[in-house]
């Protein structure tokens, strides 16, 4: 049984980043920033010492108030989230009010859920900083995709169950099941696969994998609200996916052999999830 004591952590020990050897954050510059699968301890080092120097936070809506708070108090927050079937900003009015934040001289920090790069938009906003001359940082995050399912006991690779997996994304740019994916292949390619924003269209994916010859008994977990104190996993087979309904967002979804090891390896028990530093 997890025991979590706020005060046991050596007396100072954070104020030793204070002279650590980080980069600065010049104004009219933006960081593209991870802020992980959920618990705000699990965003990196840099990450934290760039949410104290930022004049600016543009925030996705998954992230943690909890991580917001660690930024001082004149830091600026502006909401950027978008949610799938809900008024949601334009992806192009994000990256033009990055922009327009830093030509203003401001000390930008961009703030998003799981890793920029991972199905997070962040190579679009990047590109568009680019173009318009603005210098920018990467900050790599943890992914939901990797740091979501350890939070539910679940390895995505394991030597005795399979050396390759796929991720994917369960819709395109216009909210449908993507067109561009290449089923019978996923099916065939690896033990694994792991799917983002796949909840909605999880009956037509499970259907599609079915007809190019997935096990229906392959097993698949949803992990929801991965690594906070309201996580929730819901397990069932491939066959079975289409059955499910209220299944509470986000949600990553893997499918695989991989799900048999959250038997053992569910260690995210109740009392640990109380405490929401992860």
């Amino acid at each position: 049984m997890f025991r979590w004591f706020r005060k046991s952590r050596p007396s100072g020990h954070f104020a030793a980043l204070d002279s650590a050897d980080f980069p600065a954050m010049q104004p009219g510059t933006v960081w593209l920033v991870g802020a992980g699968p959920g618990g705000p301890g699990l965003v990196s080092l840099l990450a934290y010492h760039g949410l104290g120097q930022a004049d600016v936070i543009v925030h996705d809506a998954l992230v943690s108030p909890d991580l917001l708070a660690m930024a001082p108090t004149r830091t600026l927050r502006v909401f950027a989230g978008k949610r799938g079937g809900k008024p949601s900003p334009k992806q192009a009015d994000i990256s033009l009010q990055l922009i327009e934040l830093a030509k203003a001289g401001k000390k930008v920090l961009r703030l998003k859920g799981g890793d920029p790069f991972m199905f997070g938009r962040g190579g679009e906003e990047a590109g568009a900083l680019a173009q318009a001359g603005v210098p920018f940082r990467i900050v790599p995050g943890i992914s939901s995709g990797l740091g979501g399912l350890a939070y539910a006991g679940i390895p995505i690779t394991h030597r005795e169950t399979n050396q390759a997996v796929i991720f994917l994304t369960g819709h395109d740019e216009n909210g449908a099941v993507p067109g561009g994916v290449d089923w019978p292949a996923v099916a065939r390619a690896a033990p694994v696969v792991v799917m983002f924003m796949a909840v909605k269209h999880l009956g037509t994916i499970s259907e599609k994998l079915l007809a190019a010859g997935r096990d229906g008994n392959d097993r698949l977990a949803l992990v929801s609200h991965a690594a906070t104190p309201q996580q929730s996993v819901i397990e069932t087979t491939l066959a079975e996916a289409h059955t499910l309904v209220d299944v509470p967002t986000p949600a990553v979804v893997v499918l695989g052999p991989v799900n048999a090891y959250r038997q053992t390896l569910d260690w995210y028990v109740d009392e640990a999830r109380r405490h929401v530093f992860g």
